[in-house]
C-alpha cells in the first residue's frame, strides 16, 4: 500500500471514529415542556350564555352574520402591513435555521490559486522564475459534544416561535378589525340617536318658544328647552370625530390610506348581534390554541438548547484539516498537472481553552438564567391568558344582563317622554316634567347603545383570549404573491418561500439534517 493510500485510510478511520463518538454525545439539558398551573373550569360556567363546548376558533367573526365585517377581515388578512412584517420575520428565522444546519458540515472549504513571478536581482545571482499554485483547503470541526446539533435545535425552536408570533399577530389583527368595526357602528348608532333626540327636543323648544311669544309661558321654560337642545346638538360633532378616527384606524389595519374605507363599510350599519351561546372550552385548551402560549414555550426550548451550545465550549474541539494542491515553478521540467507536483496535508487537530478564567462557565450561567426567565415568562403567559378569558367571559355575561335591563329602561323612557309632552301641551303639568323625561330618554338610549357595544366587544375579546382566528393561514403563504415575486427576483431563496418548506422544516433531532442549498 502506498503512503498516499495509507494516509487516506487512516484519515477515513479517524473521521468515522470521531463522527461516531460525536453523534452519541450531546451536552446540556434536554428541554422538557414546562408545567402550567391551570384550573379545570371557568368561573362563569353557570351562565347559559357560555358552555364548555369547543369554541368556534376558525373564522369566529362569522358568528356575527355580518357580510361587511367578513370582507373587512379578509382584506386585512391580505393587506395588513404589520402582519406582512411578521411573515417576513418567519422567512428570516427560516434562513437562520438554514445557517445553523450548515454548521454541522465541514465549516471551511475553499479553493485558491496563484501565479507569482520572482526576480532576485543581479546581486543575488539574477535568478527569476514563476511559481504556480493551485489547491483546495478544508477544515471540519466535528460535532463531538453536540454543540452544532444544539444550535440547530435552538434555531428550529426559534423558527417555530416566529411562526407562533405570526399567528399571534394574526389573532390580534382580526380582533382589532372587529373591534374597530364595532366602534364605528356604535358611534354611528349614537350619532343617529343624538340626531333623533335633537329633532325631538327641537320640536319641544318650538312649542315653548311659541307659548312664550304668545305670553302663555315663562321664559324659563324656553331657555331650559334651548339648553337641552344645544347640549344634545353639541354631542353630534364629537361623535362624528369618533367615526372619522375609527375609520382611519380601520384603514391602517386594512393596509390602506385613510379615505378609502367608506366604500367598504358604507355610511350606516347595525352593531353586530351576538349568538345565543358561546363555546369556551376548558382552560387546558389555551395551551394548544393560543399562539402566544406556544411562542413562550418555543422560546424556552430555543434558550434551553443555547445552554448546551455554551456548555460545549468547556470541552476540547476536534477538527480535521486537509489540503490538496499542485505547485511548480517555471524552471521545473514537465507538466504542471504531473503527479510529481501534487502536494497534500491531512490530519486531526484540537483546541481546548482550559484557562478560561471562568468566562465559559459564566456564559453557561448567563444562558441558564435566561432559560429560567423564559420558563417564568411561559408561566406568566399562561396565567395572563386565563385572566383574559375570565375577564372577557364576565364582561360578556354581565353585559348581556345589563343590556336587557337598559332595553326595558329605554322603552319606559320613551313612553314617559310621550306622556309628559302630551300632558304639558294639555296644561296638566309643567315643562320640568318634559325636560326630565327627554333628558332621561337621551341618557338611557346612549347607555343602551354603549352596553350593546361593550357586550359585543367583550365577545370579541373572548374569542381573542381563546386564541381563535390564526387557523385561516393554514396552507397559505406567510407573504403575498407580489412580495414573494420581488424577493425571488432579488435573491435566490431556493424553495424556502414555499409554504410546505416553511411549515415542515424537519430538522429537529436529526444528526445530519438536509442542508438548504
Amino acid at each position: 500500500m502506498t503512503s498516499w493510500n495509507r494516509t487516506i485510510t487512516h484519515c477515513a478511520t479517524l473521521v468515522a471514529a470521531l463522527m461516531l463518538a460525536g453523534g452519541c454525545t450531546q451536552v446540556g439539558p434536554d428541554f422538557q415542556k414546562p408545567d402550567a398551573d391551570i384550573k379545570s373550569g371557568w368561573e362563569q360556567y353557570e351562565s347559559q350564555l357560555v358552555s364548555a363546548t369547543t369554541p368556534q376558533s376558525v373564522e369566529w367573526w362569522q358568528a356575527f352574520n355580518d357580510p361587511v365585517l367578513n370582507d373587512l377581515v379578509d382584506t386585512a388578512y391580505a393587506q395588513n402591513l404589520t402582519l406582512e412584517a411578521a411573515g417576513l420575520r418567519v422567512l428570516e428565522a427560516r434562513a437562520q435555521l438554514g445557517i445553523a444546519t450548515g454548521t454541522i458540515y465541514p465549516q471551511q472549504q475553499n479553493a485558491d490559486g496563484s501565479a507569482i513571478y520572482s526576480d532576485l536581482g543581479n546581486n543575488l545571482g539574477g535568478a527569476s522564475n514563476w511559481q504556480y499554485d493551485l489547491g483546495i483547503n478544508a477544515g471540519w470541526e466535528l460535532d463531538f459534544w453536540g454543540k452544532f446539533r444544539r444550535g440547530i435545535e435552538s434555531a428550529d425552536a426559534a423558527f417555530l416561535a416566529s411562526v407562533a408570533n405570526y399567528d399571534a399577530t394574526l389573532v390580534l389583527l382580526v380582533s382589532q378589525v372587529v373591534d374597530s368595526y364595532i366602534v364605528i357602528r356604535t358611534a354611528e348608532e349614537q350619532l343617529r340617536i343624538s340626531e333623533q333626540n335633537a329633532d325631538l327636543q327641537r320640536r319641544s323648544f318650538e312649542i315653548t318658544d311659541t307659548l312664550y311669544r304668545n305670553g302663555e309661558n315663562s321664559e324659563l321654560d324656553r331657555q331650559q328647552a334651548l339648553t337641552l337642545l344645544l347640549g344634545t346638538e353639541a354631542t353630534i360633532p364629537s361623535l362624528r370625530i369618533t367615526v372619522d378616527r375609527a375609520r382611519n384606524a380601520l384603514s391602517v389595519l386594512l393596509g390602506q390610506p385613510p379615505g378609502k374605507i367608506a366604500a367598504l363599510i358604507g355610511n350606516t350599519g347595525d352593531i353586530p348581534a351576538t349568538p345565543n351561546e358561546v363555546g369556551v372550552g376548558i382552560p387546558a385548551d389555551l395551551l394548544r390554541r393560543r399562539p402566544d402560549v406556544r411562542q413562550a414555550e418555543l422560546q424556552a426550548a430555543a434558550q434551553s438548547a443555547r445552554i448546551g451550545v455554551a456548555a460545549a465550549d468547556l470541552y476540547p474541539s476536534f477538527v480535521l484539516v486537509g489540503s490538496l494542491g499542485l505547485t511548480s515553478t517555471s524552471d521545473t521540467s514537465g507538466n504542471f498537472l504531473a503527479s510529481d507536483n501534487l502536494v497534500f496535508t491531512a490530519g486531526p487537530a484540537f483546541n481546548w481553552p482550559f484557562l478560561n478564567y471562568g468566562r465559559l462557565r459564566n456564559n453557561i450561567r448567563v444562558q441558564d438564567a435566561r432559560f429560567q426567565q423564559t420558563l417564568v415568562n411561559y408561566e406568566n403567559t399562561v396565567i395572563d391568558a386565563a385572566r383574559e378569558v375570565e375577564d372577557a367571559i364576565t364582561g360578556y355575561v354581565r353585559g348581556q344582563k345589563q343590556q336587557s335591563i337598559l332595553e326595558r329602561g329605554v322603552a319606559a323612557a320613551k313612553r314617559s317622554t310621550e306622556i309628559s309632552l302630551l300632558r304639558y301641551q294639555e296644561g296638566f303639568s309643567d315643562y320640568q316634567r318634559v325636560l326630565q323625561a327627554q333628558q332621561s330618554l337621551f341618557s338611557q338610549q346612549q347607555r343602551y347603545v354603549t352596553a350593546r357595544s361593550d357586550t359585543v366587544r367583550s365577545l370579541t375579546a373572548l374569542y381573542k383570549a381563546l386564541g381563535g382566528g390564526w387557523e385561516v393561514r393554514n396552507g397559505n403563504s406567510f407573504i403575498d404573491e407580489e412580495t414573494m415575486q420581488v424577493m425571488t427576483e432579488r435573491t435566490n431563496w431556493g424553495n424556502l418561500l414555499e409554504t410546505e418548506t416553511l411549515e415542515n422544516p424537519d430538522k429537529t433531532g436529526t444528526v445530519f439534517p438536509q442542508p438548504d442549498w
